[in-house]
């Protein structure tokens, strides 16, 4: 299952909030029958980190896609494990939009996001576990090989093993060259992930 890596879109600047507005406010804004409004009351919520909780709130139930990207925007800014949590939840929404843009935004929350994801790699739905593998690719984090060899060890959908290979590509060590040819042997009929095992190796080696 592709993902797309790209940062959330840069939201338009249409109706910045007033200086003057206050946090009870802008609160109440972000409940705006206008969507322009919404987007200026999150926008202005970015220094005043108290509210993630209310701006979490609002992208539960938030359906503008720009009003979206700026409440993704801001909720980067303001990073926290409380962030990161609420936004796990989305993993499992059956918006797609919602769903790539809570990938999108952990795959930002570099050193807080970590232990969450690496949580998921035991999730019961395999494909939580294929979101919890393209975050944790696309993170700097020195733990990421060596949980996505353990993936390759361990996972036994064929799926979630080829997302692992796939972020291994970007991110493998030469450590990983022994749990990717065992992954060959036993799923040798499985032709495009041989293909993807090759292919990552030459990658690792250099090639």
């Amino acid at each position: 299952m592709a993902l797309l890596r790209a940062k959330p879109s840069a939201p338009p600047e249409s109706l910045p909030a007033a200086p003057g507005d206050d946090r009870a406010s802008l609160l109440a804004n972000l409940h705006s029958p206008e969507p322009a409004v919404r987007r200026g009351a999150a926008r202005a919520l970015t220094s005043h980190p108290e509210a993630a909780m209310a701006l979490c709130d609002r992208l539960d139930i938030e359906t503008s896609p720009s009003v979206r990207a700026v409440l993704f925007t801001v909720l980067i800014r303001q990073e926290s494990p409380a962030v990161v949590a609420r936004l796990l939840v989305h993993l499992r929404s059956d918006d797609a939009a919602l769903r790539n843009g809570t990938i999108e935004a952990l795959q930002e929350m570099r050193g807080t996001v970590t232990p969450h994801v690496r949580d998921l790699l035991d999730d019961p739905d395999s494909d939580v576990r294929i979101f919890a593998v393209n975050i944790l690719g696309a993170l700097c984090d020195p733990e990421t090989p060596a949980l996505l060899v353990d993936v390759l060890r361990h996972e036994p959908h064929v799926n979630v093993c080829a997302a692992a290979v796939d972020a291994l590509a970007e991110v493998g060590t030469p450590d990983a060259i022994e749990a990717l040819e065992a992954l060959r042997t036993r799923f040798g009929d499985e032709p495009f992930l041989t293909f993807a095992i090759d292919t990552t190796i030459r990658r690792i080696r250099g090639g």
